[in-house]
């Protein structure tokens, strides 16, 4: 009996995916691309469906051959199907961070290239083709578009470049929507016949290109807020499941822009975001769930594609054969121009790196063409406002021009590749490579032998392997030319750039603590890669300079400030500073095992001297973040310990954990004692889940009392002084008040120091001291720039108070006129933070002429009333 209707299809495609599970081995086996062995075996699967319709001995096949031939799929359906899950799981597996140094090598390989490729193709074709040249442009968008798969799949297997492989899948994941772009700009010229515009095209495409690269990022966004509330394994990888097709057909049917680049973006925005905002081992598994869709997703687009193949050549001609080689020569030729001729220019301009000629001959031949070329092709075969002549042409240049590219290129991609040496490391790996083995080895063949007599191997059986190991350790000292391969600054870069991600890996283990704010992470997260980057494009100054801007407040703590200053509201910079108090602390945690991995693996691969190199970098890295913190445990000491011991209860419950795992692993426990023992050990680390509560208001009416400025205040003012009191949080070199302004308030530094440079002479502010108060009792503007010296605490009182509390208490400007004679006496400012303590000039008494002004310039105490 026939097996027809829906069970024909599904039996379709699970013989199908039988059918791609085959291919993958044979394939690697013939060293052949996966993509253009299932495009062979689409084509045969094609014509034996073919044949099997047409012979009568095999009608109970006709339903399984009815299906294949005629799946119930037109080419809008299997772009819609397809196309979103292809183009995300692209973007999420891109290194964004890395690709975005080659921004301008992608967009001109993605758009420009494609805008070329369509017109060369189209001008090439319209003397010969005996058609309209909006039909030949028309088949040139279709064409223009290149399929990544096959290319990366082979670079992949031969350990071809990575950054090779990375410009071409940046390229794939936007030439797609520019020729679909182009595509639907041209389509309705050949069925309605309509004129085209070439300013409109351009506004449209522009519109159509920003607008979607807004609604993916915007879209992606909201995702992973919903991600972060929801906090469901399951949950938040159905969430990016979902994700592409909504914001595909969000941005194609509702918004009118390109479906394409919206998810394209939205799986950027996942790739750069994702990993700090979702838990490493719920982000590994969608990443895997993703290839194993995308397998699927490629290979029955393949299959399926490649099965049309015989029905859009029926009627094919000689002519025909010779316009698929005039299109196929045109296209190379366009292509050629663009990565030849504009690259260049790229390099030159400095909008992006050079690319070698070797990459270039490469890109150039790996133009490849697959399914979505294929699928452009059908639906213009499929629309029945097309000619018959022109479907005809469409179908068979297009199909032609896609065998070419797949059996030509793509079955001698590799050779090029390996021809050109591209598959070999850089000379610096090739350095690393025989520095690492050779220390490697022999610590394996150390490690090897001990283990041999532990286990009591004879000496016959472990002789032979140990010597061995020895052997192949002393031929790669004899090939190690780390030294001389490497220079020192070369050395110091790659010793940053792998402390870098040491950093990174350490955050995405502390991660998987439940407990740990994914703010602080994603904060942590994003600055360690931002080292990676700085590294490797500036070295040293690049590394230094991104962990600075960690430590210097965010844009979003600098408004939660503001609107406590301004606004009076505490919750948002209380928030704030709790978050920044945890990063503080895990960074600081984070310090302390770099500079134990620095010493204990990199050292003794990249020298001493580079270690010490490395080491003071470290170590000053670390003193500016023991400066930041100790500045807030100074005033909040309550809350650090709190939180102190919340973060070290995390690791002891992730430490019982992993022992139990570890018993059950070893059958020392149970399978039902195990599940009880981590069950409870989630409702105790569930109770840390909570956030804990910081009051940003302790301890200031507490300093006010101690600070022997305000010495002598009754106790009820000084509680309404504490209460109108603000305060500001300062990094290094923060700018507090700027030359010629208006002083609005008044700084009591309860830690840190400050400087500013008057009258060719600098005058220094520590703990105790006042900045402004001679201007907010004048009016005056302030004389010099004023900057902060270190990681600093300020109260801030307005001017006005200031000058209310001066004339409610005498006893305040007493407190200044004394404190200003023990400075005139020698007394020094200091910082009030562990080990900070800073020594100033002999003229010291004259540095607090910005605080508090000289005595001839003080207006004189009012007198006391009896």
């Amino acid at each position: 009996m026939a097996v027809t209707g829906l069970a024909a299809v599904l039996l379709v495609i699970a013989l199908l995916l039988v059918v791609v599970s085959t291919v993958q081995p044979i394939a690697r086996k013939l060293e052949l691309s996966e993509t253009v062995l299932l495009a062979i075996v689409g084509i045969i699967i094609g014509s034996l469906a073919d044949v099997a319709l047409r012979s009568s001995h095999t009608s109970a096949f006709n339903g399984i051959a009815e299906a294949l031939l005629d799946f119930p799929l037109n080419s809008e359906e299997f772009l819609l199907i397809f196309l979103p899950a292809l183009v995300f799981q692209g973007a999420l597996a891109i290194d964004v961070r890395r690709l975005a140094h080659e921004t301008g090598t992608v967009l001109l390989l993605a758009v420009v290239a494609v805008v070329i490729a369509t017109a060369t193709i189209g001008f090439a074709l319209y003397p010969f083709a005996q058609m309209p040249l909006v039909v030949c442009l028309l088949l040139g968008s279709i064409v223009a578009t290149t399929d990544p798969s096959a290319v990366a799949g082979i670079f992949r297997d031969i350990g071809a470049a990575t950054r090779l492989t990375r410009l071409v899948e940046g390229e794939a994941l936007l030439n797609d929507a520019a020729a679909i772009s182009i595509f639907s700009i041209l389509l309705p010229s050949v069925t309605l016949h309509k004129a085209i515009h070439l300013g409109d095209a351009l506004i449209s495409f522009v519109v159509s290109f920003v607008g979607a690269l807004i609604v993916g990022v915007v879209v992606g966004r909201l995702t992973l807020v919903m991600m972060s509330a929801i906090a469901s394994s399951a949950a938040e990888i159905t969430l990016t499941v979902a994700l592409p097709y909504v914001v595909y057909i969000l941005s194609d049917e509702i918004l009118g822009v390109s479906g394409v680049v919206a998810t394209a973006a939205a799986g950027l925005t996942l790739s750069v975001y994702g990993p700090s905002t979702i838990r490493p081992q719920t982000w590994l598994f969608l990443n895997q769930l993703w290839q194993q869709l995308v397998f699927w997703a490629g290979s029955l687009v393949f299959v399926l594609a490649s099965m049309l193949v015989p029905r859009l050549l029926v009627g094919m001609t000689r002519w025909d054969w010779v316009l698929i080689l005039i299109a196929s020569v045109a296209g190379l030729v366009a292509r050629a121009a663009v990565v030849f001729g504009m690259l260049p220019l790229l390099a030159w301009t400095r909008l992006s790196p050079p690319v070698p000629t070797p990459f270039k001959v490469t890109m150039v031949w790996g133009g490849l063409r697959g399914a979505i070329t294929l699928a452009l092709a059908l639906a213009v075969t499929e629309n029945e406002h097309v000619s018959t002549p022109v479907a005809h042409f469409i179908g068979i240049i297009a199909t032609g021009f896609v065998l070419i590219t797949l059996l030509v290129n793509g079955t001698t991609l590799r050779s090029l590749v390996l021809f050109l040496k591209l598959d070999r490391l850089s000379p610096i790996d090739e350095a690393m490579r025989h520095q690492v083995l050779s220390i490697g080895l022999g610590n394996v063949c150390t490690r090897a032998k001990e283990l041999g007599d532990e286990l009591g191997f004879s000496a016959d059986a472990s002789r032979s392997v140990v010597d061995h190991l020895a052997r192949r350790a002393e031929e790669e000292q004899a090939a190690n030319e780390f030294d001389r391969a490497l220079s020192d600054i070369q050395r110091v870069n790659l010793a940053l750039i792998t402390i870098a991600s040491q950093e990174r890996s350490m955050l995405l283990d502390l991660f998987r603590m439940q407990g740990l704010s994914r703010r602080v992470m994603e904060t942590l997260l994003r600055s360690s890669e931002a080292a990676i980057d700085g590294a490797r494009l500036e070295g040293r100054l690049g590394y230094v300079r991104a962990l600075r801007k960690r430590l210097s407040p965010s844009l979003r703590f600098k408004a939660a400030q503001w609107v406590h200053n301004h606004l009076r509201l505490d919750r948002p910079l209380m928030l704030c500073m709790a978050e920044r108090f945890e990063m503080l602390m895990v960074a600081h945690f984070i310090s302390i095992s770099l500079t134990r991995f620095m010493h204990e693996r990199l050292e003794p691969t990249l020298g001493s001297r580079i270690g010490e190199i490395v080491a003071e970098v470290l170590s000053r890295q670390r003193k500016l973040l023991d400066e930041a913190l100790e500045t807030l445990r100074l005033h909040y000491h309550g809350y650090a310990e709190a939180l102190e011991n919340r973060i070290f209860r995390q690791i002891a419950l992730r430490l019982e954990s992993e022992e139990y795992t570890t018993l059950l692993s070893e059958s020392l426990i149970s399978d039902e004692l195990s599940r009880e023992l981590l069950k409870e050990l989630e409702r105790r680390r569930h109770r840390l889940v909570k956030r804990m509560s910081f009051d940003l208001r302790s301890g200031i009416e507490d300093r006010l009392k101690h600070a022997a400025i305000f010495k002598g205040l009754p106790g009820a003012e000084l509680h309404d002084l504490a209460t109108t009191t603000s305060l500001r949080f300062v990094a290094p070199q923060e700018v507090i008040c700027r030359k010629g302004r208006k002083m609005r308030a008044i700084y009591f530094i309860s830690a840190g120091l400050a400087e500013s440079h008057v009258a060719g002479a600098d005058v220094l502010y520590g703990a105790g001291d006042l900045i402004g108060a001679q201007e907010a009792l004048h009016g005056w503007r302030c004389p010099g720039t004023i900057r902060a010296v270190q990681f600093g605490h300020f109260m801030v009182i307005t001017a006005s108070r200031f000058q209310r509390l001066i004339e409610d208490y005498p006893v305040v400007l007493e407190n200044i006129q004394n404190i200003l004679r023990k400075r005139e006496a020698g007394e020094q400012p200091i910082a009030l933070l562990p080990g900070a303590n800073r020594k100033v000039e002999d003229d010291a008494g004259k540095d607090a002429l910005m605080l508090l002004a000289p005595k001839s310039q003080l207006p004189p105490a009012p007198e006391t009333k009896e």
